[in-house]
């Protein structure tokens, strides 16, 4: 029993792994600390592989919907005159910035009332996305800020 413990605490030593994981890597070994050594060393890179390919396609998307944000624009019009247009990314962080901070949530608030009360409309622009309706052509979705 003491060359088996001495053997879990070279494979814990040498990897850093727990009691449980040692000892199961050495029984599927069949005792041999070198082939309990090579698993281990096996089974992190494979890990470390799915890591970084799940890393690499998550950022992948992150990059595809930046990409798209700044193409998507959110206008603010008073009629047919915009008074300001913004990419949608930037708006996203405004909006997150209001779900932080109690202050920019009623800042937020007031700007709204504001262009109820001046009949402004917003307007967001999204790019064509290539079907052979809409080629060329953008969608837009105005949503009117004040009353109708």
């Amino acid at each position: 029993m003491n060359s088996e413990l001495e053997k879990i605490d070279l494979i814990r030593s040498r990897l850093g792994v727990g009691y449980k994981e040692a000892k199961e890597a050495l029984d599927a070994a069949g005792g041999d600390v070198v082939q309990a050594l090579i698993r281990l060393e096996e089974e992190r890179k494979n890990i470390t592989e799915k890591l970084q390919d799940r890393g690499q396609e998550f950022l992948e998307h992150l990059k595809d919907f930046f990409h798209r944000s700044q193409e998507t624009k959110i206008k603010i019009k008073q009629g047919e005159r915009t008074v300001m247009e913004l990419p949608a990314s930037l708006g996203a962080l405004g909006l997150v910035g209001t779900l932080a901070s109690s202050q920019l949530a009623v800042l937020g608030a007031l700007g709204a009332v504001t262009a109820m009360a001046k009949n402004y409309t917003l307007e967001i622009e999204r790019p064509g996305r290539g079907d052979q309706q809409n080629e060329g052509q953008g969608e837009q979705y105005v949503e009117p800020a004040g009353p109708t």
